[in-house]
């Protein structure tokens, strides 16, 4: 599904991803960690051109992403992408949400785009909040509001950067919940996530990243059990004992 050969990434005179070459199968669920500023969200906003590349490619079903002239909207209606901040439009109800891009976009009929949102909110456990508008939810069922509309595309691929960030504690166990239903079902993901009890559980893969590097990818028995980079060793020690060293 995912090919990246030698991409390379500057801000400026910043060297943010380095020779980063990796795949990611159909129906496998990827996570990507590491320690804040280590290059893991920018890596996955290059994989539907939110960030240009200063070298290398990168493939999503055998197209390079980054050559000149791709139709940007096409390409990105294929690519479910949920962010941190769920950047739901204001102006619309929960329904409005979910059936503005597959009406326009996809040129769905109203009453089909209706049901296949209703259905997706059943789904995500919101169908009773078709008419609400995002300031009357909490932020957990807004994220879910933003899975369901990324759904509602019908996408071969879903990425996540950091769903759960911006989301108080008590809510980030539903958001969690609902992923783990797409991985169940096969969906391919890539997820940029400081939850690694989710990453043990739910991911085929581990991917651990510092300095703009891939420093150890792994099975999660393996990666949580036997990491084998020092950095890897030192960030799960670190969240393991996040009191460890601290002064009394």
């Amino acid at each position: 599904m995912i090919e990246i050969e030698k991409v390379n990434k500057w801000f400026g005179s910043y060297h943010a991803l380095v020779d980063i070459s990796e795949s990611v199968g159909k129906g496998e669920v990827v996570v990507v960690c590491g320690p804040s500023g280590s290059g893991k969200s920018t890596l996955i906003r290059t994989l539907n051109r939110l960030e240009p590349i200063r070298s290398g490619r990168i493939l999503i079903d055998c197209h390079d992403i980054h050559r000149p002239g791709l139709d940007i909207n096409a390409f990105r209606s294929r690519i479910g992408f949920v962010f941190q901040q769920f950047n739901l439009f204001p102006h619309l109800d929960v329904l409005g949400n979910c059936t503005l891009a597959p009406i326009r976009l996809r040129g769905l009929k109203p009453a089909e785009a209706r049901e296949r949102a209703l259905a997706l909110l059943d789904r995500v456990g919101l169908v009773h909040k078709a008419h609400a508008y995002p300031a009357e939810l909490s932020g957990g069922q807004q994220q879910r509001v933003a899975i369901a509309r990324a759904l509602a595309m019908q996408p071969p691929l879903m990425l996540f950067d950091e769903p759960t960030s911006a989301l108080d504690p008590e809510m980030v166990g539903e958001v969690l919940a609902v992923m783990r239903d797409l991985a169940r079902d096969g969906m391919t993901m890539v997820c940029v996530t400081h939850e690694m009890g989710f990453a043990r559980e739910v991911a085929d893969r581990v991917i651990f990243m510092d300095e703009g590097r891939v420093l150890e990818r792994a099975t999660p028995d393996a990666f949580f059990n036997s990491p084998q980079h020092p950095r890897a060793q030192q960030f799960l020690s670190d969240i393991r004992s996040p009191f460890a060293g601290a002064p009394g």
